[in-house]
């Protein structure tokens, strides 16, 4: 069987790209519209804009396998010089299914957008936001007014929805966090954690005197209206990793960590 393509993307710091340097003349590449597998240099943010290159370009997502050089590294492996074909060999996949945000603007323009990690929903002046959220066209809180809501994959769980004081879901639960951002009222919730099948609605209340933008990831539509979120189950993106990096073993142990 003939080895499969392989693209380098590196991010532009300075550690990634000496590496990126070291790797080029080690291995043969091919440009990026060629490539069966995709090996990223950086940190989880470069890992974060390199899936979602991908998911924009609207063509078929090729696996990626991450090294870090970066800061926390979460959906990385870790960088070596030497031995990357072997490794490449041993991977082990995960599967991260992302969401699709789709927001109406004030002005009437809709846009949806891909979130790997979370869509989050922001005031955008002193004022306190107000939302009304739906669950399956459901209203289930008529008003929540807040800083903010936002709803995390579990892949995304442990990044902004964990220090929001929102719940670690393991991967392959199958289940979304839906998690307030620094909440008034009602005072006694707290999010809840939701099938990943449930389509969640939020309508913002008084739109013209408390504006809310929406997040997807680190795309930012301003002055929305109204935000639908669901699982893009047609759009599964794939990871490798190393055999001892278990991704979902250090998702499951964040709960612990000091």
């Amino acid at each position: 069987m003939s080895e499969q393509r392989r693209a380098l993307v590196a991010s532009p710091t300075p550690p990634a790209q000496e590496a990126a340097r070291e790797l080029a003349d080690a291995h043969d590449w091919v440009p990026l519209e060629e490539a069966e597998l995709i090996v990223a240099l950086g940190g989880d943010g470069f890992m974060l804009q390199t899936l979602h290159a991908m998911l924009e370009r609207r063509k078929p997502v090729i696996p990626v396998f991450g090294m870090n050089l970066g800061t926390v590294g979460f959906l990385m492996n870790e960088w070596q010089r030497h031995g990357l074909h072997d490794r490449l060999a041993r991977t082990r996949p995960f599967k991260v299914v992302p969401l699709a945000m789709t927001a109406e603007t004030m002005g009437g323009e809709i846009v949806t957008l891909p979130a790997i990690n979370e869509v989050s929903l922001l005031r955008e002046t002193r004022q306190t936001a107000k939302l009304e959220v739906t669950l399956n066209d459901r209203i289930v809180l008529p008003e929540l007014a807040c800083d903010g809501i936002l709803v995390a994959t579990p892949a995304g769980s442990t990044a902004y929805n964990f220090s929001a004081q929102g719940p670690i879901l393991p991967l392959g639960s199958a289940m979304l966090a839906l998690t307030p951002i620094s909440p008034f009222r009602p005072r006694r919730w707290r999010g809840a954690i939701l099938p990943d099948k449930a389509r969640i609605g939020i309508r913002v209340l008084e739109p013209d005197k408390r504006p809310v933008s929406a997040v997807a990831d680190q795309r930012e539509v301003r002055d929305v209206s109204r935000v639908d979120i669901v699982i893009d189950r047609a759009r599964e993106l794939t990871l490798l990793f190393d055999p001892e990096h278990a991704l979902d073993d250090r998702i499951t142990m964040e709960q612990f960590a000091a």
